[in-house]
């Protein structure tokens, strides 16, 4: 309920459309698929899916808890054992009252500013993969929600640094990655 799109979107057309009607539709396509397209899953690549999975979800809690445990401690704890790197940005609300929020610079929030977005489309292509690769029709999902991640971490970059200014330059020094770094 904090990320940026739920607090800026708010619940809008794009958000209340995408949530009611795109969401269901396209991210079941896989599964859709699959009762018309039985492929035999071995107990390999499903032990695979499963524990490559449960990783991708786990590295996903734990860069959430970072930067929650990083906030809620005011940049007080440690991350990955040392001390976090961070910002404390200054920004004015739209109501002109300053405020002050944390850029966090350290963990997996060092590796790239939407590091997230990686174990969230890694469990998306596992959960596609057992759909075989006969058709690219199940991989919709994925596909799509690379597309729309992608494009989502551009407008959360542009509102950022509508919001944080110079704040915002210094963190992209410091993490110049938006989602896989080294690439983009």
């Amino acid at each position: 309920m904090r990320s940026m799109d739920i607090i800026v979107d708010r619940a809008g057309f794009y958000i209340c459309w995408g949530c009611l009607v795109w969401v269901p539709a396209l991210y079941t396509t896989h599964t859709l698929y699959m009762v018309n397209h039985h492929e035999f899953l071995s107990w390999s690549l499903a032990a695979f899916v499963l524990v490559f999975g449960l990783l991708a979800i786990w590295v996903n809690y734990q860069a959430d808890l970072q930067r929650q445990r990083v906030r809620a401690t005011d940049g007080n704890c440690t991350v990955w054992g040392k001390t976090p790197k961070l910002i404390k940005a200054n920004y004015r609300t739209d109501t002109g009252e300053l405020k002050e929020s944390i850029l966090l610079a350290s963990g997996w929030w060092g590796v790239s500013r939407h590091f997230h977005y990686i174990p969230e489309l890694t469990v998306a292509f596992l959960w596609c993969l057992p759909a075989g690769f006969d058709s690219i029709l199940p991989y919709s999902y994925f596909i799509f929600l690379a597309i729309l991640l992608t494009h989502r971490s551009i407008r959360d970059d542009k509102k950022c640094r509508l919001k944080y200014g110079k704040y915002w330059e210094e963190y992209c020094k410091l993490v110049p990655y938006k989602i896989v770094p080294g690439v983009f």
